[in-house]
């Protein structure tokens, strides 16, 4: 399998080399050359595997010519099992036709463990097989971060920083990220959102001596191996629904795109998925575009769901570069329009297409409160304040008769405030996570300047990458 990228001026790449590069070197986003086609007789073949096995069976086409079956499966199978529920994926039913797929049973309580748990073996493989280092950069608005940071602390060819939006996320999430202290992770706590963050890691990256003097890589979902490792679980769900004889519909909370991205390979690939909903808050660009070809910016404003609070969703490029015919030429042109006026004059043709597959969905904090309470006085399932946004829009946007299944990414002991808002009490947190809040933390402040960021990166890492 080739990886092109969506800008259309950077080298192909195989699996390996896409994985280590992360964003391509013309700041496009790196897609395959072609999606994998699985007939219904295959999909059908997946059903009752364990959840690493469907995994492993999933991820082959896109890892083929790169890494081999057996590297893959055992690959898999260790990153997945440390996880606390043995369906890894577990779908609760809430409704006649709405599934919650709970994907926060990873060690850091949240959906980006399902591909990043992955993702730091598939680091490892490679460098060690290569004999090389890398400086993971990557940006969070809350999970991310963690999620990364636990995949990879203390492996000997990665150093990895992160940079979050100091004070908007939760302590929780805060904690989770700066309360590890092996000496190849460093924390920044940037002035500026999470748009800020993302806006600098890309600045580093276009910055080709410090790219190539710090052997930079992405673990964000600018890089593929991210929304690759994402679509195993719609195939996972939508067998257990029915599929393939039987449509399903997803709904997911969003604010970057790149999860339901992954719903949408997956139809790529064979899979019966008939509707898309897009749930988001309050920052709602993506809403915005699907409902009245809107893509503008707008500041972003704070909100009880933190990990969705981004106005620029860097993952729409890829579906962009799909629904242009892969043209980049054109993805190129309309990144760069984006870029210097704050505003994507999508074709109404293009529009009008993406919206027969997307509807969109916002709800506001007091709406999200009002439905962690609903569905808590109901059902007696707790939500944390993402994941009943996705639940909401399941219940307000599905097709009529469709299993729906509503993308739960986070456990709500990450955000015990809103909880305790929505129904008086605060969930406890799981076990191992049980002394968070006396652990020692360790992180920098940074400004909202890139290279003063680059000049942070340099001094902690830069003698441990040469070694």
């Amino acid at each position: 399998m080739r990886y092109l990228s969506t800008r259309g001026q950077a080298p192909e790449l195989d699996f390996a080399g896409a994985l280590l590069a992360g964003l391509a070197v013309d700041g496009g986003l790196y897609m395959p050359a072609r999606w994998p086609r699985f007939s219904a007789g295959e999909l059908r073949a997946l059903r009752g595997l364990p959840y690493p096995e469907l995994a492993a069976r999933v991820l082959a086409p896109f890892t083929e010519g790169s890494i081999g079956f057996a590297g893959l499966q055992s690959m898999c199978r260790r990153a997945y099992a440390g996880f606390s529920h043995k369906a890894i994926t577990p779908l609760v039913q809430l409704d006649t036709n709405i599934y919650a797929l709970e994907l926060f049973h990873g060690p850091t309580l949240a959906f980006k463990d399902m591909a990043l748990q992955l993702v730091g073996h598939l680091f490892e493989h490679v460098l060690e097989r290569e004999n090389k280092k890398i400086c993971i950069v990557g940006a969070t608005s809350g999970d991310t971060g963690s999620a990364a940071i636990e995949a990879v602390a203390g492996r000997q060819n990665i150093s990895i920083t992160i940079l979050h939006p100091h004070g908007k996320t939760s302590e929780v999430q805060r904690r989770q990220m700066t309360s590890v202290l092996a000496d190849n992770v460093l924390n920044l706590a940037v002035d500026g959102n999470f748009d800020d963050c993302q806006a600098i890691v890309k600045a580093l990256f276009a910055d080709t001596g410090f790219r190539e003097k710090m052997s930079l890589s992405a673990v964000n979902s600018i890089n593929f191996a991210r929304i690759a490792a994402q679509i195993p679980y719609y195939v996972y769900a939508a067998l257990n629904l029915g599929a393939p004889e039987r449509e399903v519909a997803v709904a997911v909370p969003t604010g970057n795109f790149g999860n339901i991205l992954a719903a949408w390979a997956a139809r790529q690939m064979g899979l019966p998925i008939a509707r898309f909903i897009v749930a988001s808050n309050r920052n709602d660009i993506l809403t915005r575009f699907l409902d009245a070809n809107d893509m503008s910016l707008r500041a972003v404003e704070p909100s009880l769901s933190p990990s969705m609070d981004i106005g620029i969703s860097s993952n729409f490029e890829r579906l962009l570069f799909e629904f242009l015919g892969r043209d980049a030429g054109q993805t190129r042109h309309q990144l760069s329009t984006f870029a210097t006026q704050g505003r994507m004059p999508i074709p109404d043709a293009v529009w009008q297409a993406v919206r027969r597959e997307f509807t969109g969905y916002r709800c506001s904090d007091a709406e999200t409160l009002a439905e962690i309470s609903r569905l808590y006085r109901e059902t007696g399932y707790l939500a944390d304040p993402h994941s009943v946004i996705g639940i909401a829009a399941a219940r307000e946007k599905a097709p009529v008769g469709l299993p729906v299944i509503a993308a739960a990414t986070a456990h709500p002991a990450k955000f015990p405030d809103a909880i305790e808002k929505a129904i008086g009490s605060r969930p406890p947190l799981p076990p191992h996570l049980s002394g968070l809040y006396d652990r020692e933390e360790r992180y920098e402040h940074a400004p909202n300047d890139w290279s003063a960021v680059a000049r942070i990166v340099e001094r902690r890492f830069a003698n441990r990458n040469s070694e």
